[in-house]
């Protein structure tokens, strides 16, 4: 018997500025970004009744996870100050980023991906 898998995403947007101190490159001094992310949470059911019929999670409920980090720490922020990383590379922020979602018991949590640039980004995937 098979059974069924669902990968679903929630993509949010958010405004940030960072410096990565140890980069050979231009990275090093303060820059900003546009930074584009998605949350994946994966289940093996969906919900079988009442007003969330055939969803694995209502988008909106995700969303009240996502929104306190974007508001206290992402969006328009210094994320060097904000994250407490020294380095918030790509990586390190979409790892922070599921950490957070993860201690906030977000169900179903399988993964971040930010990206910094539209050709280039991370993503933090719970191992298995």
């Amino acid at each position: 018997m098979s059974v069924d898998n669902w990968l679903i995403y929630k993509e949010f947007r958010f405004e940030a500025a960072h410096r990565l101190p140890h980069h050979d490159g231009k990275c090093r001094r303060l820059h900003g970004h546009s930074w584009i992310g998605k949350i994946y949470l994966k289940s093996d059911h969906l919900i079988q009744e009442g007003a969330k019929q055939g969803m694995v999670v209502d988008f909106h409920d995700i969303a009240e996870y996502l929104d306190p980090l974007l508001e206290q720490f992402l969006d328009h922020h210094y994320l060097n100050e904000t994250m407490e990383l020294e380095s918030p590379t790509c990586e390190m922020i979409a790892k922070w980023i599921f950490k957070k979602l993860e201690l906030a018991g977000l169900q179903g949590l399988k993964g971040v991906e930010i990206q910094e640039t539209c050709t280039s980004g991370a993503k933090f995937i719970k191992g298995d």
